[in-house]
Parts: C-alpha cells; structure tokens; sequence
C-alpha cells in the first residue's frame, strides 16, 4: 500500500461518531496497511458501529477477520 493510499485509508477513518473515531484510530495504529478496512468503511456510521460493537453480524463474510480484530480492540 502505498502513502496515498494510507493516507486515505486513515481520512475515511475519520466518523461522525466518536467512539467509532477511537476504535478506527488505535486500529491503524496496529494495522496501518490493511486494505480490508476500506471496504467497511463504505458503511454509514451506525451500522458500522452496530458491527464493532457485536450488535450486528450483517457484514459480508470475507470481512470476518477484520470485524474479529476490530471488535478485539
């Protein structure tokens, strides 16, 4: 992944919810360079939280992984 692309990984990462903020920010802290999180990024705010949080498993199946480690922060 190259600068531009970190750098708009982490501009996506930035929520109208703070606690969504706090998650997104000590999570590209561990993984700077994972891809994956784009494709959950394109989600609206509350059910990406709702995902995060385990209130919601509706989430496409491949982004497992990623929604095990978010969740893990």
């Amino acid at each position: 992944m190259d600068r531009a692309a970190r750098d708009r990984l982490k501009w996506k990462c930035r929520r109208g919810l703070l606690e969504l903020d706090l998650v997104l920010e000590r999570y590209l802290r561990q993984y700077p360079e994972d891809a994956e999180l784009a494709e959950l990024l394109d989600l609206p705010d509350n059910d990406l939280w709702d995902i995060v949080s385990g209130r919601s498993d509706r989430f496409d199946g491949n982004l497992r992984d990623i929604v095990t480690r978010l969740r893990a922060n």
